[in-house]
């Protein structure tokens, strides 16, 4: 059982921090980003997407919540009806749709649009790729606090 303690732990910690990450960037950074016009908005996409893309902080993140859950699961592979096991495959099956497969198949390639613009140039339907990045952000935001809610709870039941 050590081996289901120490990765639901870790998954905790992790769906936590990223949890975190997502909190400011939906309650700051969008609201930040809002007020800005198409010139402004591509340039600060500019900015932020090329260090938020390949900043080891999201590539770690992003590894622990889809490998932690599962190192959990198999730690838990004798009490498959138990609610950790339950709470941990559903938090693990969350994290893997949200940070891995929204970010993958939904936001970098709409990534790609925005670092496309030229920001003296923006296309008119710019405000469509805004309004896709700030649901893109969204649902990474309730899978992941979802995903770690359910970790906390597992890790809670597994160790009473």
């Amino acid at each position: 059982m050590v081996l289901a303690d120490i990765a639901l732990g870790v998954s905790v910690v992790a769906a936590g921090l990223w949890s975190g990450l997502l909190l400011m960037l939906t309650t700051i950074l969008h609201p930040v980003y809002a007020t800005q016009g198409p010139r402004g908005f591509a340039e600060a996409m500019r900015a932020f997407l090329p260090v938020a893309r390949t900043s080891p902080t999201n590539t770690v993140l992003v590894a622990l919540l889809v490998l932690a859950p599962a190192v959990a699961l198999v730690g838990l592979r004798d009490r498959v009806l138990s609610a950790p096991f339950v709470l941990t495959a559903v938090g693990w099956a969350a994290t893997v749709t949200g940070p891995f497969l929204v970010s993958r198949r939904w936001s970098e390639p709409n990534y790609d649009v925005m670092l496309s613009w030229e920001p003296e140039a923006v296309p008119d339907d710019w405000r469509v790729a805004r309004a896709r990045w700030r649901r893109a952000n969204w649902v990474r935001a309730a899978l992941t606090w979802f995903a770690l809610a359910c970790f906390v709870l597992a890790w809670y039941l597994h160790l009473t």
